[in-house]
């Protein structure tokens, strides 16, 4: 997987650490757990979207883009992300923000990721929920193309074969970093939304033969639709970047069980996961994205998915801005 073949922004801090979670592990008694320190990446607060973002930011360059389109939800962990990268390069950003989360406290639409991305000098459009958010970005490309911009439009999470490039070079990078700690990862564990990340991922394990298989813990679509999104673009991925025979069906599993009542709606499982992890591991994770996948992988440990002597690998894909606007559940 020669990646080098690809356009790149280098907007990433990496490699991100890979470090053991001693407390955590001790608290749950269970298999032995680490975390890779993507809330490291080192834009804007850090988070997994950057080494998306390196890849699509490097070919809207190639591409002459003068701005950049994108879409998300209000508190968009993408789009915060996005918006700190075309400040960097000199780009325009223009941004959907869908009020796609019910029953907010007063101040979500103006603290955590939606004031940093207003810092970050982006134009924001708020939208109302229900629609296809991906085709509105893409309309308003054109609409700013007829204005005679240079627009490139990234889609919802920076989840296409380009954005998902960022997740195959983390699967490889962590390799190379457990090989060089004599570290026998059993499982990889994340949180899985747009899908991009979890793609990226399973190619990168997948064509590298390493037998490291991967669980996404989803925090908004059922299973078989998480699964299914994921895998469609996982062998757009392996196609890109030239893997033959495509990505088997099998190796892409999520877990749902953890979304409770919708997308960025709070479960009591969420808030005790990260209470838990910032207590023991100094961590801070997200009540959207990572919140949700460390309540997932808690629950199955104590549920027995995994031995005791197994290594657990959690992706941490950032987003703790985003605690900001949920403060109220915490105190």
């Amino acid at each position: 997987m020669h990646l080098s073949r690809f356009p790149r922004a280098r907007l990433c801090h990496a490699p991100t650490p890979l470090e053991p979670m001693l407390n955590l592990s001790r608290e749950l008694g269970g298999p032995s757990l680490w975390v890779k320190r993507d809330d490291c990446t080192g834009l804007a607060t850090g988070g997994n979207k950057t080494r998306k973002l390196d890849f699509l930011m490097g070919e809207a360059l190639e591409r002459g883009a003068d701005c950049v389109v994108t879409q998300g939800a209000v508190q968009s962990n993408h789009v915060r992300q996005t918006a700190a990268a075309a400040t960097r390069l000199g780009l325009g950003c223009v941004v959907l923000l869908e009020r796609r989360v019910p029953h907010t406290e007063a101040d979500y639409e103006r603290t955590g990721n939606v004031f940093l991305d207003r810092l970050f000098g982006a134009e924001i459009r708020f939208c109302a929920t229900g629609g296809d958010m991906n085709a509105a970005a893409e309309a308003l490309g054109e609409e700013l193309a007829a204005d005679g911009r240079r627009p490139y439009v990234i889609p919802g999470g920076g989840s296409n074969p380009t954005g998902a490039l960022g997740y195959v070079s983390c699967a490889l990078e962590t390799l190379t970093q457990a090989n060089d700690m004599g570290l026998r990862i059993d499982h990889v564990v994340h949180a899985t939304g747009s899908a991009g990340t979890q793609a990226g991922l399973v190619v990168g394990f997948t064509g590298s033969n390493s037998g490291i298989p991967v669980l996404g813990i989803s925090v908004r679509q059922p299973r078989e639709r998480q699964e299914e999104a994921v895998h469609g673009l996982a062998q757009r991925t392996a196609e890109l970047i030239g893997i033959r025979g495509g990505i088997d069906r099998d190796t892409v599993v999520a877990d749902a069980g953890y979304v409770g009542p919708g997308y960025g709606q709070p479960t009591p499982e969420m808030v005790e996961a990260i209470r838990l992890v910032a207590r023991t591991e100094g961590l801070l994770l997200d009540p959207v994205y990572s919140g949700k996948g460390m309540a997932g992988l808690i629950g199955l440990i104590q549920a027995g998915r995994f031995a005791d002597k197994e290594n657990v690998v959690f992706v941490h894909t950032g987003g703790a801005s985003a605690l900001f606007a949920y403060q109220g559940l915490f105190e």
